[in-house]
């Protein structure tokens, strides 16, 4: 690594000459590898946009120039490039480095992203500061062709071309987002790669760049460098022409000296200017160039034959739900599912396989998705929308006023619901219940275990009106099978009786709460458990049947306090005069960084010793004394 070794800070990279560049590139992809391989990450996007990131460096001057990354985990170059080196042995652990953009981490990183589609509306806000604070610099959007099928991104070019400054847009186009891109604008890409589009535009574009005062003889000569003539480069009178956007491409995004020069000459024109560049996910790995999707973001795995070290012995719930949803579909002819470019995340291949006449991709459109939903249920059909929690997050305005204002048969499966883990703030799902409980008629199921899971699909698809059923990441919980009562309308499930003290679980967090609960008996105190099931409506009569037998009702979930299970909880109790205690044990009111959810967990006191020390706070004093030897081992 010895070129990679001399770059501690921005802009480092310009002391090398041309002949460097692609030794160093190849130094960057063996870093890449050795590291990810080590503490998981996102790969094949960064394998892929080594040499883009290499010619941007080379190109600006950073921080006065400003890099936005659109989703954000195609920054690791970027990293590199700008002295974090030593970070990458704590990639995404707690307390480590980030796999996104942080500001807090470099003044380099200029803008915090984790969500798709929104790098083109924050670059056009610099540079419109920058027009009117007389602020020199310039602003690029780096993005790729998946977050073209994100609505935002239209938005946003929609007012591009009303810009006076530089302000570039480099399209990073890999053909795919984490899966295979769908839609329109894929099927455009794709003519402006292999079709007529710009085969056939002869010397009048030339002519047309030539025209251009001062600099159009220049980019016409920079352009002209590359291989496959200009009129592959410049095409008048597209989609971005239309809009008053300069388009260059498309252009070899892993031919280094190409990209500066056409950089260059792009920013020289002090005008919006999108460049088309094609690059290669996983690039350098022939396994994650084989296996891009698989290779998005992966666990710790082994270099030589790319197999991840943590072998899977139980079944996530995604795999749960994906294999009930395929049941499903040959009961229910009229059962259809939707995904948001996530068919492999939200375990939906399979029906896509077996029903394809059923399913729809959408792409990253999730606005899209659930008003698609909703005109589906009016026409009849049973859809079942299948998203991340964190990214249903950018549907709320569809889901009040679309689906629910209508009572429409819509399922929302939310998956990775609670914490996420290591790639952090952006997409820990910690804010479901907050944002959905609280609209009238939407039915909010949180299920405990795989069983319940299944029970709650079948619940859903019979019900008449819209429900969300929301479930954690990872392997699903196998226990309490034998206590698995009914699943009936708003009906909370007692799982087991005690005395004093009720703890009710939502969700993944009865697994915790089982956990506890069984410590605390084999210690001699006699607790309610109970599985909230239901967190909207609130299961009443069951509440009030446990203030009537416990002086102590104490509440868990993983979510943020404020408009959780337990503050809903509290309120009903403060409205109905308990006069005993009431806790709610659930995350502060705060982004969660990364870090492993069981590190995540122990920090914010969500494991089952955190759970323990909080349930022996609230038993009496004679008991807490009793067992001041017990409260230290937890």
């Amino acid at each position: 690594m010895e070129r990679l070794d001399k770059i501690e800070q921005p802009n480092d990279i310009k002391q090398f000459e041309e002949e460097d560049w692609e030794p160093l590139a190849g130094e960057i992809r063996q870093f890449l590898l050795d590291h990810v391989s080590r503490t998981g990450g996102h790969l094949a996007s960064n394998l892929g946009c080594v040499e883009l990131t290499m010619a941007l460096h080379l190109v600006l001057e950073l921080p006065r120039d400003r890099i936005i990354w659109d989703v954000g985990h195609q920054c690791y170059t970027h990293k590199l490039l700008t002295g974090r080196k030593e970070g990458f042995d704590h990639l995404r652990q707690l307390g480590g480095m980030s796999g996104f953009p942080k500001r807090v981490e470099s003044d380099t990183d200029v803008f915090e992203t984790g969500h798709s589609s929104t790098s083109i509306s924050a670059a056009i806000g610099m540079a419109k500061a920058g027009e009117l604070t007389g602020t020199e610099g310039t602003v690029v959007a780096v993005i790729g062709d998946g977050s073209f099928t994100g609505g935002l991104t239209y938005e946003a070019l929609n007012n591009l071309g009303r810009l006076k400054s530089s302000c570039m847009v480099v399209l990073n186009d890999n053909d795919m987002s984490i899966d295979e891109n769908v839609g329109g604008m894929s099927n455009y890409l794709n003519k402006i790669r292999v079709g007529q589009a710009y085969n056939g535009v002869k010397s009048g574009v030339e002519k047309g760049l030539l025209n251009i005062p001062g600099i159009g003889e220049g980019l016409a000569k920079a352009v002209k460098r590359g291989k496959d003539s200009i009129k592959e480069l410049l095409v008048p009178g597209m989609f971005f022409e239309d809009l008053g956007i300069t388009y260059i491409g498309p252009i070899d995004g892993h031919n280094i000296s190409k990209m500066v020069d056409t950089f260059q000459a792009a920013i020289k024109l002090n005008r919006p200017v999108v460049v088309h560049v094609k690059t290669q996910k996983g690039r350098g790995y022939r396994y994650a160039e084989k296996h891009p999707k698989y290779f998005h973001g992966v666990e710790p795995f082994d270099l030589k034959t790319g197999k991840v070290l943590k072998k899977q012995t139980k079944m996530t719930n995604t795999g749960v739900f994906g294999r009930k949803l395929l049941a499903l579909g040959e009961q229910y002819p009229n059962l259809v599912a939707i995904t948001a470019a996530m068919a492999s995340g939200t375990g939906l291949e399979k029906f896509a396989n077996v029903y394809p006449a059923r399913f729809f991709d959408v792409g990253i459109a999730e606005q899209h998705a659930v008003t698609f939903a909703a005109g589906l249920a009016s026409g009849g059909m049973i859809p079942v929308v299948a998203v991340y929690s964190s990214f249903l997050q950018r549907a709320y305005d569809q889901i009040l006023h679309d689906v629910c204002l209508q009572g429409l048969h819509v399922i929302f499966a939310v998956d990775r619901s609670g914490l996420v883990g290591q790639d952090g703030a952006t997409h820990q799902g910690i804010f479901d219940t907050a944002y959905l409980s609280h609209i009238p008629g939407l039915t909010v199921i949180a299920p405990k275990n795989r069983y319940e899971l299944t029970k709650s699909m079948e619940f859903a698809m019979e019900f008449q009106g819209p429900v969300a059923i929301k479930y954690s990441r990872g392997d699903a919980f196998y226990g309490l099978k034998e206590q698995l009562a009914p699943v009936e309308y708003g009906k909370s499930e007692i799982l087991f009786q005690g005395k004093r003290l009720a703890l009710l679980a939502v969700g993944n967090m009865v697994e915790i709460a089982y956990e506890a609960y069984e410590r605390l008996t084999e210690l001699g105190f006699s607790i309610t458990l109970v599985n909230a099931r239901f967190i909207s409506p609130l299961d009443e009569e069951m509440l009030k049947q446990l203030a009537r037998e416990h002086e102590i009702i104490v509440t868990l979930e993983e979510h943020v306090q404020t408009g959780g299970y337990g503050q809903a909880v509290s309120a009903f109790y403060m409205q109905n005069g308990f006069r005993g205690r009431v806790r709610n044990i659930a995350i502060p009111d705060c982004f969660v960084e990364h870090g492993r959810v069981d590190a995540l967990r122990e920090k914010l006191g969500l494991n089952a010793s955190g759970v323990v020390r909080a349930l022996l706070e609230d038993l009496d004093a004679k008991e807490q004394i009793q067992n001041v030897k017990i409260k230290k081992e937890f």
